[in-house]
């Protein structure tokens, strides 16, 4: 054989231990028979396993450093004082095994996490609210109280592992045998075993039914923000940790107010003589009825603003603002005293009027002696 050690493991001549085992460890993973099948990997795994037996033991890095040649140690297994616990704690756990320096599985589990959809009106998101939330779910056994046995009797610890909670299984390969772990089928893997389940729960020490919890909603909430409840979801197995209950909120359109930023915006129609004129109209608004003061003259799109009776946003305390838009209303049909009236005041600032040219209406002459005045 000519390979050279260093180069098979991939490390300098100067490697220290720590270093060649660190790299020995790393192939190992990829060119193991139970993690890769291919002939040409074994024979390399042999080969660096070689390489790590001699040079991860100083008296025989120092003798093939000084010429011993690569044939000096021992093939692992072979009685040359290789570690075979470096290859199990390796592949124990990659192959789904539980380590020797773990324990049993506990039977308590973490239970699962509840989600559920409430809507909302404006109203609520302006000044929250209680919401109470019904589901299904898994809460602790009243018969048990977790302990999936019945009452009165208790788990026995596992004579197949000795209460460990796994097992040792021989299995033959290249290296010769290979001893590893596996959660014992017994108990499967917890160590002991339920002689009696618990008649109620049929040993998971939880049942089914319908719960109810009131969640509070602060004000100024929007569609998709989430609530989250901790231990309110739930119940795990066993009598383990609850999951988390949570709140997603959809937030309904409202027929008067939408919502932009903190600030509520609506728009109202006002008749264009109310615009021209002025006036005190009145307007509903969460926090009642509200007047709204028209100036004489307002345009289209303008804006009047009730500030401080939007939306509180979230951990804030000032409240944002009503917008008003205004739509002044012009008619679209009028009688003939309306259209008369509208003709005089319309000859009264000089404005052109919308009759066709060449009529004649009973204020066309009054048109024309205001104008010659």
């Amino acid at each position: 054989m000519n390979d050279d050690y260093y180069e098979l493991l991939g490390v300098s001549r100067d490697a220290s231990t720590e270093e060649i085992k660190k790299a020995y460890r790393k192939l190992a993973r990829t060119l193991h028979p139970d993690v890769n099948p291919d002939p040409e990997a074994a024979e390399k795994f042999k080969k660096v396993s070689q390489a790590y037996e001699t040079l991860s033991h100083a008296d025989k890095r120092r003798q093939y450093d000084m010429g011993g040649g690569p044939g000096m140690g021992g093939f692992p297994g072979g009685g040359g004082g290789f570690d075979f616990n470096d290859i199990f704690d390796m592949f124990a756990g990659a192959s789904g095994m539980r380590g020797r320096s773990q324990g049993p599985v506990p039977r308590q589990r973490r239970g699962g996490d509840v989600l559920r959809r409430v809507k909302v009106d404006l109203r609520e998101v302006v000044f929250g609210t209680e919401r109470e939330v019904t589901f299904r779910t898994a809460v602790l056994c009243e018969r048990c109280s977790g302990s999936c046995c019945e009452p009165g009797t208790s788990p026995t610890r596992c004579t197949a592992c000795n209460g460990s909670g796994h097992v040792q299984r021989v299995q033959q390969s290249l290296l010769g045998q290979m001893v590893t772990m596996a959660p014992c089928p017994t108990c499967e893997g917890h160590g002991d075993v339920i002689d009696s389940p618990c008649t109620a729960c049929s040993g998971h020490g939880r049942t089914a039914t319908e719960r109810s919890v009131t969640v509070r909603i602060p004000s100024g909430v929007e569609n998709g923000t989430r609530i989250q409840l901790r231990g309110e979801g739930e119940t795990g197995e066993a009598g383990g940790p609850s999951g988390d209950l949570f709140v997603e909120l959809s937030v309904k359109d409202h027929e008067i107010f939408e919502r932009v930023g903190d600030d509520l915006v609506t728009t109202i129609a006002v008749p264009m003589t109310t615009a021209a004129l002025g006036a005190t109209i009145p307007l509903d608004t969460f926090d009642g009825e509200q007047e709204l003061d028209v100036r004489a003259g307002a345009q289209p799109g303008e804006e009047i603003l009730l500030k401080g009776l939007g939306v509180t946003p979230l951990r804030r305390e000032r409240r944002g603002d009503i917008r008003v838009v205004l739509d002044v209303d012009v008619p679209t049909s009028l009688s003939e005293e309306e259209r008369e009236l509208l003709e005089k005041f319309a000859a009264l600032r000089g404005d052109e009027t919308t009759r066709r040219k060449g009529h004649s209406g009973p204020f066309a002459k009054l048109r024309e002696r205001l104008q010659n005045l």
